[in-house]
């Protein structure tokens, strides 16, 4: 089942937080790229960036999918601010849990389409970090949908 978990529309720091929860298969990937594409176009990234997001989240969640626990729930927090777009995406460690190394051609792709990537593995869940941010001198263009 795909949930969109409400949290307080506005963070601490004037952030619109999203989150979702996908059953961790690859057949819910879309669902998290198309998200992914509208909170993009919401910050007027244009659609190469887009295209760019979409295909690092996808790159991300392929490679949480690999390492997830059986049966395990796919969760994506998207932080959004006036130029920034950050994607938390997480799964519970299944037995296989260990990070891509930095020299993996997906860690490649990762760094490659967006301005930061992190990765970590915390009380059993694995997580990978991605941010874009739109260029400078653009102004705040977060707009209400």
């Amino acid at each position: 089942m795909t949930q969109v978990v409400p949290e307080r529309a506005r963070a601490e720091h004037g952030e619109d937080i999203v989150l979702l929860a996908v059953p961790a298969t690859g057949a819910y990937l879309g669902v998290l790229r198309t998200a992914t594409a509208g909170l993009a176009a919401r910050l007027q990234f244009t659609l190469d960036e887009i295209e760019d997001l979409r295909i690092a989240v996808d790159e991300a969640c392929a490679i949480l999918l690999a390492v997830a626990a059986v049966e395990a729930e796919l969760s994506c927090r998207f932080t959004v601010t006036d130029d920034t777009l950050t994607v938390e995406a997480t799964v519970p460690a299944g037995t296989a849990a260990r990070l891509p190394s930095g020299e993996s051609f997906a860690w490649q792709v990762l760094s490659a389409l967006t301005d930061e990537v992190s990765a970590q593995v915390i009380n059993g869940r694995v997580a990978i970090q991605l941010t874009k941010r739109r260029p400078a001198g653009l102004g705040p263009m977060l707009m209400d949908v």
